[in-house]
């Protein structure tokens, strides 16, 4: 059973995407997609997926919104603007249209965490599950997984939230001399 916070999350995120898209002060919409990334992040985690979601929270939530709001210290705000966006029709009926279509499909998508899922059944699982230990001496089999197996994933995970780290580290210095 999926757990009512999902469902808010789920709003959250939808909410922050359209506050970002219509918004016209840059700033609000810079905090509207922080927060959609956090959102988008913790979903992640309910996911089952917290690698992901570590490295959506660190790189969108965090490295981009850091480096979006040094970008509008270097802008002038122009007065007298209007808050909102003039909405889009045409867009709006195409991104209905999509979501409808990409929603028709959830229905074939088993249950979350479900013993009949095509990865719990998969011989592959069954192989790592057999030979994780013997073949990488790690105990835990997602740690063999994610170490060794899918190491060079990983171990591209490590290096996209290291680099945004270090670029993030490199403009901050910069603007410290500035």
């Amino acid at each position: 059973m999926t757990s009512p916070l999902v469902f808010v999350m789920l709003a959250l995120v939808l909410a922050c995407a359209l506050a970002t898209a219509v918004l016209r002060d840059v700033l609000g919409s810079i905090i509207a997609f922080a927060a959609y990334s956090l959102g988008v992040s913790i979903i992640w985690v309910f996911l089952r997926a917290p690698d992901v979601g570590l490295t959506e929270a660190a790189v969108g939530a965090g490295v981009t919104t850091v480096l979006f709001l040094l970008t509008i210290t270097k802008t002038v705000r122009p007065a007298g603007e209007k808050i909102l966006e003039p909405i889009d029709w045409t867009g709006v009926v195409v991104s209905v249209l999509l979501v409808g279509v990409l929603v028709s499909t959830l229905g074939a998508l088993p249950a979350v965490g479900s013993a009949e899922t095509p990865v719990a059944t998969s011989e592959v699982t069954d192989y790592y599950l057999d030979n994780a230990y013997e073949e990488t001496e790690v105990k835990n089999a997602v740690t063999a997984v994610l170490a060794s197996y899918r190491g060079f994933d990983t171990l591209g995970e490590a290096v996209v939230v290291f680099a945004a780290g270090i670029g993030l580290l490199v403009v901050l210095q910069k603007e410290e001399f500035a």
